[in-house]
């Protein structure tokens, strides 16, 4: 083998290797000695009633969330993990399958991420997706070079291999969307061309291993019929049962919330969304009596939040609910602060030492539980990859202090909002709570730019107030993902009853999402608009000018901060 080739070892009656090119050989090899044991593999999970799980390796693509999302649709469960995560956390997920995401890199280039060997090895099915279809094609003998011609957008997939599981229901030809500028030369040993499109010979691949690269991103809603490729590779290629469901998430969430927690004693932090509320309903049903939640007015809320959040919650989740007015302790901690970072940091950090405080209160408290969604994690931590770049700390998790006297517990980490709402539903909740729009834990602060002062958030919370009241309305609250108002620190100069005024600049913001990974600006009514805007300057005295965001996620984010 060439030096940058893999020497395979045995440790136990595992094989180990590090990244990079495999022996054509060994792969062949391992791959039909494991057929067999995948097989029982398969069999003893389903006997067990263990979740099985698509693994999706993130090479840094702006859509590897997306594909992760797509799967879990399919009522599979599918994780996002780093392309260098050791197997040992791997194999604690019982993969049914290996989904390789797109990449900014070449696989071509010295120093580009590729696969660990481990996924060849384990005899599983491989799907790569653009980049992840050219890390197929080097690590297993293939050639990848520059395309000659680039190829982005809309194209046809001609179907050359109609039997194929992945194409199942699939027309021919299918659109696709293409978004590469490199290209398969040449296949590894064993595979095959299965599709192609005009500027792509090889725009599908496959073996008779369950091995298949896909040039195109089934993931995006520009492939149309992408969900169900996914869905067959998940099936009809991974053999996946289906059991990913809120019924058995509730199952599988209250018996290990139960071994986490022993006899220890839980506060939750009630926010008044959805999130929070679903988390102390599950926890609650796990361990009952043994968790306080703790329903904070860090005075960054919006108006008759705090009256109407803390009543709902007392009177429909049956709990002990302890108030704490903390206002001015937070106010106190963002004086003079103006950069988004710092402002989610402090805020962070404030929360903890509260529940900290409250905590000891109450005697012996060991947990601190959060409504950490998988959005937060990611565009935290970018999934923690070194592929990938941090968007923002989220106050819940990179705003967090690294010393804590509280052990975190966080249910929801791992699902989108959407997942979150369907819980929610299935532990019965009200539907007022299930159905509100997400609001930032970090809360107004982050829609005030610059400092934070009472003056500002008495000014945000009525222009809000106007646009919620106007939103509802027109009954656009719920077709709608996010609505709001945010206070910029720009002023301008404006007439009103022939005087000149010097008022604030309020921009208004609302997006159609389906996990707030990507997001659309709304195309809403004019007049509901002109209403909005006219309320506003009418109704607050301190605003003069009013501004529609109509910038998409990416290249922005939902929130300005």
């Amino acid at each position: 083998m060439d030096e940058d080739r893999v020497k395979t070892t045995t440790e136990g009656d595992r094989r180990v290797a590090t990244t990079g090119d495999i022996e054509v050989s060994t792969y062949l090899e391992i791959a039909k000695e494991m057929g067999g044991a995948q097989s029982a593999a398969a069999a003893e999970a389903e006997g067990t009633g263990e979740r099985e799980t698509i693994v999706v390796i993130d090479f840094g693509s702006q859509y590897s969330l997306l594909i992760t999302r797509r799967i879990r649709e399919c009522q599979v469960y599918a994780e996002l993990v780093d392309h260098d995560t050791p197997w040992e956390k791997i194999e604690s997920l019982n993969p049914k399958g290996f989904i390789l995401s797109g990449g900014p890199a070449s696989a071509y280039e010295p120093g580009a991420p590729l696969a660990l060997t481990y996924i060849y090895q384990s005899g599983l099915p491989v799907l790569g997706i653009c980049y992840g279809m050219q890390v197929l094609a080097k690590q297993l003998g293939g050639q990848v070079t520059s395309g000659i011609k680039r190829e982005y957008g809309q194209a046809l997939l001609h179907i050359s291999e109609v039997d194929s599981p992945l194409f199942a229901g699939i027309d021919n030809p299918a659109q696709v969307w293409m978004s590469h500028a490199d290209r398969i030369e040449s296949m590894p040993p064993g595979f095959r061309s299965i599709a192609y499109t005009e500027n792509s010979p090889i725009a599908v691949m496959g073996n008779d291993s369950g091995v298949f690269g896909l040039q195109f991103h089934p993931e995006v809603v520009h492939t149309p019929q992408g969900k169900t490729m996914l869905r067959n590779f998940a099936y009809r290629v991974c053999g996946c049962r289906g059991d990913w469901t809120m019924g058995n998430f509730i199952n599988e969430s209250v018996e290990r919330i139960r071994q986490q927690v022993g006899d220890g004693k839980i506060i939750n932090a009630l926010s008044g969304g959805v999130d929070s509320a679903v988390v102390a309903s599950l926890i609650h049903r796990a361990v009952g009596d043994q968790l306080t939640c703790i329903f904070v007015n860090n005075g960054l809320l919006r108006r008759e939040e705090v009256e109407r959040t803390f009543n709902v919650f007392r009177l429909n989740l049956g709990m002990q609910i302890n108030f704490v007015d903390a206002t001015d302790r937070f106010l106190k901690r963002l004086k003079g602060v103006t950069e988004p970072e710092r402002k989610r940091k402090a805020i962070g950090q404030e929360f903890i030492k509260v529940f900290e405080e409250e905590a000891k209160k109450l005697g012996k408290v060991d947990f601190l539980a959060q409504g950490t969604l998988y959005p937060d994690v990611i565009e935290s931590a970018s999934s923690g990859s070194s592929v990938s770049a941090k968007i923002k700390t989220h106050h819940n998790v990179g705003g967090l202090p690294k010393k804590m006297v509280l052990k975190l517990i966080e249910p929801l980490r791992y699902l989108f909002k959407d997942e979150v709402r369907l819980l929610g539903v299935e532990l019965g909740l009200p539907e007022e709570m299930v159905w509100r729009q997400p609001f930032p834990g970090p809360g107004l602060a982050i829609r005030i730019i610059g400092e934070v002062t009472r003056e500002k958030l008495e000014i945000l919370r009525s222009a809000d107030f106007i646009v919620m009241n106007e939103i509802k309305k027109a009954r656009l609250y719920r077709p709608l993902w996010q609505t709001f108002a945010v206070l910029t620190d720009v002023r301008s100069v404006g007439v009103m009853g022939d005087h000149r005024t010097y008022g604030y600049l309020v921009g208004v913001r609302a997006v159609t999402s389906e996990d707030a990974m990507t997001a659309d600006w709304a195309r809403m009514p004019y007049d509901v608009l002109a209403r909005i805007s006219n309320r506003i300057v009418n109704e607050v005295p301190e605003v003069n000018r009013v501004v529609y965001d109509i910038t998409s996620k990416p290249p922005s984010t939902i929130e300005w901060e």
